[in-house]
């Protein structure tokens, strides 16, 4: 989708409609024979842009996600979501999304795991170097797995960090891709293992919470 933008017009130019734009349509096609595609776009709406996580499972337009938590120049382009982080049900599993710097905010990932998600799906344009080390965490309080998909390279002098990853439900990285190299890495999963919240015989990282005394974190201010 670009991001690395110098004024308005260079953003709504790479903008889309979806799933009516010429990209949605190819992932569309991608997301034929049983595929889930989830990929990030510059989304055109009538009331505004979003960077917007687009989602395609067996040939059909799922979910739009748009993102909420936006970063640096992006709040210059884009209008920030409004809609929780969707859990999406495809062959029998359940999948979360969440958008590049939403990782920041604990609470997106908790949601998604409260709202049953098994796997968080991840598109990202990152740069600082802090993530691919907190999804583990994020991994670890949630019992989910993560897949942190992130550009690479450099773009009027930003540069992405790479190393994409999968993550599983005990915070291993099951792969990440080289520093600096494009490629596709795939590994074989059970999102079942995430319905199981116990990290100790007698702990669980749900029922042992106690949401009460937490209500500062809803509070604006």
């Amino acid at each position: 989708s670009g991001y690395v933008f110098k004024e308005i017009s260079e953003a709504t130019d790479s903008a889309e409609s979806i799933p009516e734009g010429p990209f949605s349509r190819e992932l569309l096609s991608w997301s034929s024979s049983g595929r889930l595609v989830v990929a990030g776009i510059c989304e055109r709406t009538s009331d505004g842009l979003y960077n917007s996580a687009a989602v395609f499972g067996d040939g059909e337009h799922i979910v739009t996600y748009r993102k909420i938590h936006l970063f640096l120049d992006e709040a210059d382009w884009f209008k920030a979501g409004q809609d929780e982080p969707p859990v999406i049900e495809h062959r029998g599993y359940r999948f979360g999304i969440m958008i590049c710097f939403d990782w920041i905010f604990p609470e997106v990932a908790r949601v998604l795991a409260l709202n049953g998600a098994q796997v968080i799906l991840h598109p990202a344009n990152l740069v600082l170097p802090y993530c691919q080390d907190a999804m583990i965490t994020r991994s670890i309080e949630n019992r989910v797995f993560t897949a942190t998909a992130n550009r690479i390279g450099t773009e009027r002098g930003v540069k992405f960090s790479g190393l994409s990853q999968i993550t599983d439900i005990k915070g291993n990285r099951l792969c990440q891709m080289s520093n600096g190299k494009v490629g596709v890495a795939s590994v074989t999963i059970d999102p079942i293992l995430a319905d199981d919240k116990s990290i100790t015989a007698r702990n669980d990282v749900f029922e042992d919470r106690f949401p009460g005394l937490y209500t500062r974190i809803t509070q604006d201010d």
